[in-house]
């Protein structure tokens, strides 16, 4: 990825200056002396909202420094956070938590049910990244019991319990996403924005208390983050995969697994003049006949993707959640069959009839544009090496890098590079379900299969998480019809991206999960159980 150049001394002293005077770290001494008791890290952009659940924050990653009702484990499993107890009716339309007593905000004030039901309302009422309109309210019969009332069944509300933080009702405001109060693992110490964050142990938390007195989180460039790395003064430095082969003295790579996918969303509509309430066209000639999606999906080589389009720090997608538990391997076909695509393709009627080298059908000739955004390396190389694998198919694909407010408008009548990745199943339905065609960046291809759909809702109105996986899979394929490649093939899946990351040989951070979408912290999933080695 391309960046302004900065004097990288300059650009790094300049973030770390804000914590001199709290941290009394130095820039003279070597990397064990001045991060026995504290840490530095550069994991990532500022987050654009700030450190507010309510706007985004904790989405894709820990919180820091608010505490959820569950959690998940090193396996992904859901554990009890805030929860003791959690339970759902026969109904499935009232879920019952039990609290865990004694607990403070970083401030000292007890949290109580009434924190919990004020976040989840605010939640509600703000309408942002949480879609909790199937809420109807949450009683509080007593402080260390919620009762959440749904008006429809809801699995994945489960999920929610995971990704919201808790609030705490008296110090809610305006700064708040500035300046956080909460009761998970870190208390915040102060921003400087476009700098830095600094955070230390949150005197009040309940579970393990991290052994570093700060811990300071750099929001440095790549480049910047690199020549940091190199020079000492970093702990751990996330990297793209184009700077990961050189690894820092005193530094290991570890290069996270992820379901970090990137992938062509197809639209699936024939061209009918149809437009979205804005005006967007719908529909695509071309990626509107299911033989050229599959026959893409079969006809790409995801090794050959993973190893040259990110250096070999990537692995194989054949969907948006692989090696997660609602995962479906049976939806599945064998890639790189050059033979196979084209076979299935003449079957479908498409016809080199004027010898150019390009099908066409209908007179319609196989050719889309495939926009990706502008500045993301990764996409644009993806783009172009899928555009060549198809290449022999007779299929002409014509990447083009533009900015989002370009693409959006026509991501209804054009392919686009997207990247999705999560640990909630919801993600599915976000992006398979026709009632969420044409929302925001979901669904953009106004995929509609009343079977799929079927599957989708059965697994929201089951019993248990356990009892919703068989309906996750079935709407992968459930060995008649599906949303993966063996089925509508509403997707091309190319590769899970490596979250690569410089770690200091001194740290030791622990079991690391299956990471989900980069944007937030993935790494940082058990910050306050890193311990430092050496002496």
């Amino acid at each position: 990825m391309s960046r302004p150049v900065v004097p990288i001394r300059s650009a790094i002293a300049s973030a770390l200056l804000g914590a001199v005077s709290v941290s009394a770290l130095s820039l003279s001494l070597p990397a064990a002396a001045q991060t026995k008791n504290r840490l530095v890290l550069a994991m990532g952009a500022e987050p654009e909202e700030g450190f507010d659940p309510i706007k985004g924050w904790g989405k894709h990653g820990p919180l820091l420094f608010q505490s959820t009702l569950l959690k998940r484990d090193a396996d992904l499993k859901l554990v009890g956070d805030l929860a003791t107890e959690w339970a759902v009716s026969a109904d499935r339309l009232l879920w019952t938590v039990k609290l865990r007593p004694g607990v403070k905000f970083s401030d000292g004030q007890t949290l109580t049910s009434k924190d919990v039901k004020f976040t989840f309302d605010t939640a509600k009422n703000a309408g942002g990244t949480l879609d909790l309109t199937f809420m109807d309210r949450a009683d509080t019969p007593d402080d260390q019991t919620v009762v959440f009332v749904l008006k429809r069944p809801r699995i994945t509300f489960m999920q929610m319990m995971v990704s919201l933080g808790i609030l705490p009702a008296h110090a809610y405001g305006a700064n708040y996403a500035k300046a956080p109060v909460g009761s998970g693992p870190f208390q915040f110490v102060s921003l400087t924005p476009g700098q830095q964050v600094i955070m230390m142990p949150n005197p009040h938390y309940y579970g393990t208390r991290s052994p570093f007195e700060r811990i300071t989180w750099l929001f440095v460039g790549e480049d910047a983050t690199f020549a940091a790395a190199r020079s000492g003064q970093l702990d751990v430095a996330a990297v793209p995969p184009a700077l990961a082969k050189e690894v820092p003295a005193g530094m290991k790579r570890l290069a996270a697994k992820t379901v970090d996918n990137r992938g062509l969303a197809f639209p699936v509509q024939p061209v009918t003049g149809r437009k979205t309430e804005k005006g967007a066209p719908i529909g695509n000639p071309v990626t509107s006949d299911p033989a050229i999606r599959q026959a893409i999906n079969i006809a790409v080589d995801r090794k050959k993707l993973a190893e040259g389009a990110l250096n070999g720090f990537a692995t194989p997608a054949w969907g948006v959640a692989d090696g997660l538990a609602w995962d479906n391997p049976a939806a599945r076909l064998p890639d790189g069959d050059l033979a196979g695509a084209k076979a299935l393709l003449a079957k479908a009627g498409w016809r080199d009839s004027d010898g150019d080298g390009m099908l066409e059908k209908n007179g319609v000739p196989a050719r889309f544009t495939l926009m990706y955004p502008a500045g993301r390396q990764e996409r644009q190389a993806l783009a172009l090496a899928v555009a060549d694998m198809v290449r022999p198919l007779g299929i002409r694909i014509e990447p083009s890098g533009k900015s989002w407010d370009e693409i959006m408008p026509q991501a209804h009548s054009q392919p686009v590079v997207f990247g999705w990745g999560s640990h909630d199943p919801l993600e599915i339905a976000q992006l398979y379900h026709g009632q969420n065609a044409g929302k925001g960046f979901y669904n953009t291809g106004f995929y509609d299969n009343p079977e799929v759909n079927h599957h989708l809702d059965a697994a929201q109105k089951s019993a248990s998480f356990d009892a919703s996986i068989p309906h996750w899979k079935n709407a992968m394929w459930d060995g008649k019809t599906g949303f993966g490649m063996r089925g509508d093939a509403a997707w091309a899946w190319l590769v899970n991206l490596d979250h690569v990351y410089f770690v200091s040989n001194c740290l030791d951070i622990g079991p690391r999960q299956i990471e989900p979408h980069g944007h937030g912290l993935p790494i940082a999933w058990n910050l306050e159980a890193w311990k430092w080695t050496c002496r």
